[in-house]
């Protein structure tokens, strides 16, 4: 099999890495931490390289998943003189697609075909390989790492040329985030109004209410208290920010949209570094002057 190197084992990046290593990929891991690399290839198997520029050497393609697009321009200029001429690299990072046109240009100049595949399904179906990816670039690239992308996702949406991937990334984040703080705002309601918020979630998934915040979110990391999804508060906001440039550029008014983005951003200031997307419902909480109850339900 094709000899590819991985650079991010964060919390997402390290299931990612391991089901390419499943499917029988020769995996070379990287990351900012020496000690996780070590530790991956330990466990998981493949092997840990102390650079991106050692990892690339020789490799087929090269993945990295990583906070911003700010990561990836550093990486992309670590790896281009490296990476052998016709090698693909697939930037998983739900990034800026202006920013990541902007590398795909550079890293064309050296003769590396990019595509950008950010993902969706948070770190359970990271797990068990049953992502949502959507990709961006030319048709033949995505052909190129359409065996890559099938080991980590079950479902592969090709949006249209390179960036076209994260910005279908951002929206359906600032979807997914709206509908978020609406259904707490409800959960507010109701349980001030008499009804049991675990009840509330039954019904809401019963009927056309339904989410997958109330079917996969309020329960599991709001009403338990746990807030432990997986992914960042901070990563939230970043991607509800990608999604307002991206309607800037097209100019479309985004009145709903910018103000969600305020109150995600207000509950990043609010709570601090290294809180958990869901934690987000600690604002609402927090104006009702109220705390949402029920999570043994």
């Amino acid at each position: 099999m094709a000899r590819v190197a991985f650079a991010g084992i964060g919390n997402m990046g390290w299931p990612m890495a391991a089901n390419l290593v499943k499917a029988g990929f020769d995996v070379v891991v990287t990351d900012i931490s020496a000690e996780r690399t070590a530790q991956f290839a330990s466990e998981v198997g493949g092997h840990a390289a102390a650079s991106a520029a050692e990892a690339v050497k020789g490799v087929d393609a090269f993945i990295c998943i990583l906070p911003t697009s700010k990561e990836v321009a550093i990486v992309a200029d670590a790896v281009a003189a490296t990476l052998p001429e016709g090698a693909l690299f697939i930037d998983m990072t739900s990034g800026n697609p202006t920013r990541t046109r902007e590398i795909a240009e550079k890293l064309s100049a050296k003769r590396v075909r990019m595509v950008d595949c950010p993902v969706s399904g948070g770190v359970p179906r990271a797990k068990t390989g049953e992502l949502a990816i959507m990709a961006g670039g030319a048709e033949a690239d995505l052909d190129a790492a359409d065996p890559y992308l099938k080991a980590m996702g079950t479902s592969i949406h090709r949006c249209g040329p390179i960036g076209a991937g994260q910005a279908m990334k951002a929206l359906n984040n600032l979807v997914s985030a709206g509908g978020f703080l609406l259904g707490i705002e409800a959960l507010l309601i109701g349980q001030k109004f008499g009804l049991e918020p675990g009840l509330m979630v039954d019904v809401l998934n019963a009927s056309t209410g339904m989410t997958n915040s109330s079917q996969k979110k309020f329960k599991q990391f709001v009403l338990s208290r746990r807030f432990d999804s997986g992914f960042g508060l901070d990563l939230m906001v970043k991607d509800l920010s990608i999604a307002l440039e991206v309607g800037k550029e097209a100019s479309v008014p985004t009145p709903f949209a910018a103000l969600c983005r305020e109150m995600w951003a207000s509950a990043a200031t609010m709570l601090g570094k290294g809180e958990d997307h869901t934690a987000v419902a600690k604002l609402s909480e927090h104006l009702a002057q109220q705390t949402l109850t029920g999570g043994n339900r």
